[in-house]
């Protein structure tokens, strides 16, 4: 195989915020160590993508696949870039011919984050407190669990809905809690939500690489980094997904775990409007992951009906 070079380098494309910025560098790093290469061997290449173009309307008003990726993608299969490094949890479930994602670094932690400057959880926000949240899901969540707040559009990255929540455009907000570790942020002030308390979004803070298919250099470059028990879960979560037919932008939430050598699904899907929430959880080997989300999202869907996430 030949060694990328700083004459050739390896190109890895990436998103330009903060957090995609440090999501590339860790890959990048990761690939160092484990190749033994210099940091002048890889090129971290910034690409513009549509959900961090369009910052004035909410991302279920825009076409709601591959907001995140479609540009990125497109870099890859020209081959201006060698690997994208995305957030797995804004990912389709089918990647665009000729390529595929097979590589996923360690997952972080995969829970929400409450961030308020006056309060310390949803449930000591007085009635008619505001919450400002961009994702479908989590809107959902607040309105199935806690009807006496308001909901208002938070778009932007980490460092913009911060800056929001300073200038009291609300009085809280949720990130990732992964987000605010990648980017050292331990002055915010957020406390982490249990899973049994509010879902996380299908592969949260699990960062996953996407390479051309048939391209060996990079097959043979990321195996090194892969994470096989993360990829052991996404596989399950990403199954419960695409048997749901979702995208980042459907009131969905699901998380796998290994505890003891076995694996446990859970999933959840909600109306938008949060009227209605169907839950379920399985468990099983943890080779049977894929199996067990394909069969929940039928469980799921035939509880649901037609109709269930219009």
């Amino acid at each position: 195989m030949p060694k990328p070079t700083q004459a050739a380098p390896f190109n890895i494309g990436t998103r330009g915020s903060p957090l995609a910025l440090a999501q590339a560098h860790e890959t990048r790093d990761r690939l160092m160590v484990a190749h033994d290469l210099p940091q002048d061997a890889f090129r971290i290449c910034v690409i513009k993508v549509t959900g961090d173009q369009i910052l004035d309307k909410p991302l279920r008003e825009i076409d709601g696949k591959g907001l995140f990726t479609r540009e990125i993608e497109e870099a890859l299969l020209d081959g201006s870039i060698d690997i994208a490094v995305h957030s797995t949890k804004d990912m389709p479930v089918q990647q665009p011919g000729g390529l595929v994602m097979d590589t996923y670094l360690p997952r972080e932690d995969v829970r929400d984050a409450f961030v308020s400057l006056k309060y310390k959880s949803l449930a000591d926000l007085p009635n008619g407190a505001v919450i400002g949240t961009s994702s479908t899901r989590r809107r959902a969540q607040v309105a199935a669990r806690f009807a006496h707040l308001k909901v208002v559009e938070f778009r932007g990255n980490v460092q913009t809905r911060l800056k929001k929540l300073h200038d009291g455009v609300a009085d809280a907000t949720f990130l990732a809690a992964a987000g605010l570790r990648r980017l050292g942020m331990d002055d915010v002030p957020y406390h982490p939500i249990d899973p049994d308390a509010m879902l996380p979004a299908i592969a949260q803070g699990a960062i996953g690489i996407e390479r051309r298919d048939g391209d060996s250099r990079a097959a043979e470059m990321l195996a090194a980094i892969h994470d096989h028990a993360t990829g052991q879960r996404l596989a399950a979560e990403r199954a419960l997904l695409a048997g749901l037919d979702g995208s980042c932008e459907t009131p969905i939430g699901g998380l796998a775990e290994i505890v003891d050598g076995r694996l446990r699904l859970r999933g959840e899907i909600l109306r938008q409007d949060g009227g209605a929430v169907l839950t379920d959880d399985m468990q099983g080997a943890i080779e049977d992951g894929p199996a067990m989300g394909q069969e929940m999202a039928a469980k799921l869907l035939g509880q649901a009906g037609p109709g269930f996430f219009d």
